[in-house]
C-alpha cells in the first residue's frame, strides 16, 4: 500500500470521520444515507423472460436494426460507452445513455425526468426520432407475424401481443435488473465486504457532502439538481440539450437542472454526465468537487472516494462475451 494512503486510512479510522459517523465500520445502520439493495427484485419469472426476449428484439425499431440492447449492453454495465448514442438513421440522441441497471429505482426516468414510469419511457424509445423512430402499430404487426413469440405471449398473458403487454414485459425485465454489490453486503453488516481504504472513501464521501445528492437505495436518482451549483461549467450551451429541464418547463429555475444520476455501477459506465463529456471516474470526481461542491480536496481523499465508488459495482453482472 502507498505510504500516504495507509496514513490517510489510519487517520480517518481514528479521528477523521464526521460527527455522528464514528460508529464501528461494517455495522448496518438505519441512519446511513445509503440503503442496501435487496438480494432479489422479485417479479413474475415468465414475464421477465418474455421481457428479456423483447429487450434483444430488433423488430421494435423502424428499420429492424436496433434493439434495446444496442445502446444498453448488459455485458458493459448497461450502456454503450459512447458520449451520445446513435439511433435510427445514425441520428444522435440528446443525452448520454444511462444504464438500465437499477433504472426502475429512479424516481423519474431520463435525464430531464420527462417520464414518470418505465412504461412511459418505452413510449419515447419506440417513437422517438433519435431512438427507434417507429410506432406501436408497426411493432405489433412485426411481432404478431412471429408464431413462436405469439405463442409465448399467449402463455404469459392469454392473448396475442398488445402494446400494454409489451410494455409490461419489458418493464418487468428492467425491474429485475438490480445489482447488489459488495457495499450492500457491508451495509447489511458484513464488515469484511469492503476494504479499509474503501471504508475510508465512504467516510470521505459523506464528510464532503456528496451524499446530499447521492443517497437512498439508488445512491442518487431520487431528486433534481442544477449542474454547476457552485460554479458554472465551461462549455454549457446557451440553448439546446444543456438547458435540462428548462426545455420541458420553460421555468428559469429549471435551467441546467437534471435528474441526479445513480452512482450504482458508476465505475462501469463511462463516459459521464448528461453529455458524456468526461471520460474517467477520476475526472468526474474532480469536476464534482469543483462545480457541485465548491470544495477543495486532496488527491488522497479523491482517490479514496473513487475506491469507494468501485464498491457500488454489482457482483453478478454478465461478464464480457457472455451470451444474452
Amino acid at each position: 500500500m502507498r505510504a500516504w494512503l495507509h496514513r490517510a486510512v489510519v487517520t480517518i479510522a481514528l479521528c477523521g470521520a464526521p460527527p455522528g459517523m464514528q460508529a464501528a465500520w461494517g455495522q448496518a445502520s438505519s441512519a446511513e444515507p445509503i440503503r442496501a439493495l435487496p438480494d432479489n427484485a422479485g417479479g413474475d419469472p415468465a414475464r421477465i423472460a418474455l421481457g428479456r426476449r423483447l429487450f434483444y428484439d430488433t423488430r421494435l425499431s423502424r428499420d429492424g436494426r436496433m434493439s434495446c440492447a444496442s445502446c444498453h449492453d448488459l455485458k458493459r454495465g448497461g450502456v454503450d460507452h459512447k458520449a451520445l448514442s446513435a439511433g435510427f438513421g445514425g441520428k444522435l440522441n440528446q443525452y448520454n445513455t444511462p444504464s438500465v441497471y437499477n433504472s426502475a429505482l429512479n424516481f423519474r426516468q431520463s435525464w430531464t425526468g420527462r417520464e414518470a414510469t418505465l412504461e412511459e419511457r418505452l413510449d419515447h424509445i419506440i417513437e422517438g426520432p433519435a431512438t427507434f423512430a417507429s410506432d406501436w402499430r408497426t411493432v405489433l404487426a412485426a411481432l404478431a407475424a412471429d408464431k413462436a413469440l405469439t405463442a409465448q405471449f399467449r402463455e404469459v398473458y392469454d392473448e396475442q401481443p398488445r402494446e400494454a403487454y409489451i410494455k409490461d414485459a419489458l418493464a418487468q425485465f428492467l425491474r429485475s435488473l438490480i445489482t447488489p454489490s459488495r457495499f450492500d453486503r457491508y451495509l447489511r453488516g458484513d464488515a469484511n465486504a469492503i476494504t479499509a481504504e474503501e471504508k475510508a472513501g465512504y467516510a470521505k464521501f459523506k464528510a464532503y457532502g456528496c451524499v446530499a445528492c447521492h443517497q437512498g437505495i439508488n445512491v442518487g436518482g431520487n431528486m433534481y439538481q442544477k449542474i454547476g451549483v457552485m460554479r458554472e461549467l465551461p462549455g454549457l450551451a446557451p440553448a439546446g440539450a444543456d438547458l435540462g429541464r428548462f426545455q420541458l418547463t420553460a421555468r428559469e429555475a429549471d435551467r441546467y437542472v437534471f435528474r441526479v444520476p445513480s452512482l450504482r455501477n458508476v465505475a462501469l459506465t463511462a463516459p459521464y454526465f448528461h453529455n458524456g463529456a468526461v471520460d474517467t471516474l477520476d475526472e468526474a470526481v474532480d469536476a464534482m468537487f469543483k462545480f457541485q461542491l465548491g470544495r477543495n480536496a486532496s488527491a488522497q481523499d479523491k482517490e479514496l472516494i473513487v475506491r469507494f465508488l468501485h464498491t457500488l459495482s454489482g457482483e453478478h453482472l454478465p461478464p464480457p462475451g457472455a451470451q444474452p
